[in-house]
């Protein structure tokens, strides 16, 4: 059996894994990379080498966030018509997200266009979308659903169950039974957990008991997060000194899982007091859905999230939350020079509505930006964080004079303590564990701690577009 690591592998986007048997081939995860030129260079090459998408027989879908996701229709582009199995929740998202990451690939492109044009220059060089909206549409009809902890068997002589992850709403862990020749082996993947004892979904699934291979992510494996205690208190501290300065909040957010992990966050310190009754616009329509469909899966919700959604329902003018549709509305929220708290993806800055609120807001000092993701290295986010003064969005100078604010508490991973407590849920060292889905300095530090927590010898860093032989 052979293991091929074709994303997320000492980087934390693209997350993809070749499961070859010698019987069956399928991929887990089949995810876009993210992170300026680099990345979409990547995108172009990817499934391109190493194995025939043709001869797949399935795959496997931890879940819907696009850098696990958002290659799926270039896979179907190629060649794949086989099934995708994932769970229904992460169906529905993927209903919004895939079109989402087309229509943006697509209006990308255009503006290309248009700017060449503008400046009279030859349209060569502009970059087509990877896929369209069509194509994307066409992807979604391989999704199959599999419900939290139903096994059930892809092939013969594979066995699989999806475990609550709790990262985004129906994100999982897999466990993967294949059986050869006599012998059975289990392979484990992580996926992305989430963090235990944080808002919006229940905490993950405790880890199985034993892994003959297990892959396991390492986004912060090399950092503790504050306390959901220190984040609310540099929250409330961020609204008053922007309340104080006259400006406005500009909370670059993930779509799925941050946006409404914020919205839970501020409603609550609204319901305790510690914030004034506010309102607030949430600035994008693929968050927009994503909420939507969250509350139309709120049995995988925690009971905390759900006694806050009837208060806020009860209590509409201390909590007014705007979920902003057209684009039209969009414009006029650049009118708002102070008060104005607006949620937009994505969250690292790269793409959507996010941009033009930047580029009104970074420019004024009395405004504060809070980041309250990850931002991979290479993207707009990620520059601000390291404090770039200047940065260009559409084609334009922009200086940075507003306060960037980094909230390191709200992330949908868990940390390092986390990853550890997850990994002493199995009885026995894995024959062989992967640390992927990490930045390398990230995983070589995860990979250190294991080694020193548990004594586990067989502790690997695999290099992007390797195999390793089980």
């Amino acid at each position: 059996m052979r293991l091929g690591f074709f994303g997320a592998a000492g980087e934390v986007t693209g997350s993809c894994t070749l499961v070859d048997t010698g019987e069956a081939r399928f991929l887990v995860d089949c995810g876009m990379f993210q992170g300026g030129a680099e990345a979409r260079a990547k995108n172009e090459r990817a499934l391109s080498f190493g194995f025939d998408v043709r001869r797949l027989d399935f795959v496997l879908l931890t879940h819907a966030h696009i850098d696990h996701s958002g290659l799926l229709p270039r896979l179907a582009m190629l060649g794949f018509r086989g099934p995708v199995y994932t769970t229904p929740a992460t169906i529905s998202l993927l209903e919004v997200l895939l079109p989402d990451a087309a229509h943006i690939q697509e209006k990308e492109a255009e503006w290309q266009l248009r700017n060449r044009h503008r400046r009279g220059r030859s349209e060569r060089g502009i970059l087509p979308p990877l896929y369209t909206v069509m194509q994307a549409q066409a992807a979604l009809k391989l999704l199959r659903p599999v419900p939290y902890d139903e096994s059930f068997a892809p092939l013969a002589g594979i066995g699989v169950r999806f475990r609550d992850a709790g990262h985004i709403l129906g994100s999982a862990s897999l466990e993967v039974t294949v059986a050869s020749g006599g012998h059975s082996r289990r392979l484990v993947f992580s996926g992305d957990l989430g963090m235990p004892g944080r808002p919006v979904l229940n905490d993950p699934a405790p880890a199985p008991a034993s892994a003959d291979a297990l892959l396991i992510e390492s986004t912060y494996g090399n950092r503790l997060h504050r306390s959901l205690a220190e984040t609310e208190e540099e929250i409330v501290n961020a609204f008053a000194r922007t309340r104080a300065a006259g400006g406005n909040i500009v909370i670059p957010a993930f779509a799925v899982g941050r946006t409404q992990e914020i919205l839970f966050i501020l409603t609550d310190l609204v319901r305790r007091g510690r914030l004034p009754a506010m309102k607030v616009f949430v600035d994008s329509p693929m968050a927009n859905s994503a909420t939507r469909i969250t509350l139309e899966h709120s049995h995988l919700l925690d009971a905390p999230t759900r006694e806050l959604i009837a208060w806020q329902q009860a209590h509409p003018r201390k909590m007014d939350i705007e979920f902003v549709a057209d684009v039209e509305r969009s414009r006029q929220l650049n009118d708002i020079r102070h008060g104005a708290v607006i949620i937009s993806a994505s969250g690292m800055c790269d793409a959507g509505r996010i941009k033009y609120h930047l580029r009104e807001n970074l420019g004024r000092h009395e405004s504060t930006v809070l980041i309250a993701g990850f931002q991979a290295a290479g993207t707009l986010g990620r520059r601000l964080v390291d404090g770039a003064k200047l940065v260009r969005i559409f084609g334009e100078t922009v200086s940075v004079k507003a306060k960037i604010c980094t909230v390191g508490g709200l992330s949908a991973h868990a940390d390092q303590a986390a990853l550890l407590d997850w990994l002493a849920g199995f009885h026995k060292a894995p024959g062989k564990l992967f640390v992927v889905h990490g930045e390398s300095s990230a995983s070589q530090a995860f990979a250190d701690a294991i080694r020193a927590r548990f004594g586990w010898r067989e502790v690997h860093l695999p290099q992007a577009n390797s195999f390793v032989t089980l």
